[in-house]
């Protein structure tokens, strides 16, 4: 059987704590901390509402060439790599793939996805397609895809060559076990070393923001609220003072 490498998973505290500040924070705390773009562009949400954060199973994609890869889609089922990443799920991991951009090759499809669910799957990050996607939108994961197609995965012209290696995904560098933040502004990887200092940053930042838009939707000044100004801290930690009691 085909061996292939796990991950290191983060304390879950930090997933479920960058999960609550969302994408965008995280992006905007993460270029402040010099990770200056962390967007996996490409892939969008096909599961509206829907925010994960969760650490990255990487498949790797290339493509195809006939003395490396011979397609026979259940001859030997298990020299499919594209299954072995999904052996490896535990609660909470997202599923982040490089497809090369491929919207001809799906690289899941319902029954490889219910599998995942079933093992606790939070979500998958595609750049490319999947297939069943009907089916699949039901099954209460996270997607964030290029498209779909009725392809399987090597119908066209690529195949799965690595799992949990280093990957680019969407343009960005995705590691093994990386924290992936997804909701419906995107997807980001954030860097596992910066995931402790990110998510004190990125709480205070969320905290001050909630503050400035109830301002500014009672009409507050936007120069005032936002960004907080040194005129408006006094205010927003009588605020965050009052609401801690």
């Amino acid at each position: 059987m085909i061996q292939t490498p796990d991950i290191v998973r983060p304390p879950q505290h930090l997933a479920a704590g960058l999960a609550a500040v969302g994408s965008a924070t995280a992006s905007a705390e993460l270029s402040r901390m010099g990770i200056r773009d962390s967007h996996i562009q490409g892939p969008v949400t096909y599961t509206p509402g829907k925010c994960v954060a969760g650490p990255a199973l990487t498949l790797q994609f290339l493509p195809i060439r006939e003395d490396q890869y011979s397609d026979d889609e259940y001859s030997d089922r298990e020299k499919q790599l594209h299954r072995h990443a999904l052996y490896h799920t535990q609660p909470g991991d997202i599923v982040v793939v490089d497809a090369r951009a491929d919207l001809r090759s799906g690289v899941f499809g319902e029954m490889m996805l219910t599998y995942f669910t079933g093992r606790g799957g939070a979500g998958v990050v595609v750049d490319g397609a999947i297939r069943d996607f009907p089916k699949a939108k039901g099954l209460g994961i996270g997607m964030w895809l290029r498209g779909t197609t009725p392809n399987y995965h090597t119908q066209t012209g690529i195949f799965p060559f690595a799992v949990n290696v280093p990957i680019a995904c969407g343009g960005r560098l995705v590691m093994p076990g990386d924290i992936i933040v997804a909701d419906d502004d995107g997807a980001i990887v954030v860097p596992v070393a910066l995931a402790p200092a990110l998510l004190e940053r990125a709480s205070v930042h969320h905290d001050w923001e909630e503050f400035a838009r109830m301002r500014l939707g009672q009409g507050g000044d936007l120069r005032v609220y936002y960004p907080l100004s040194d005129e408006a801290v006094p205010e927003y930690e009588a605020w965050k003072a009052a609401r801690q009691k």
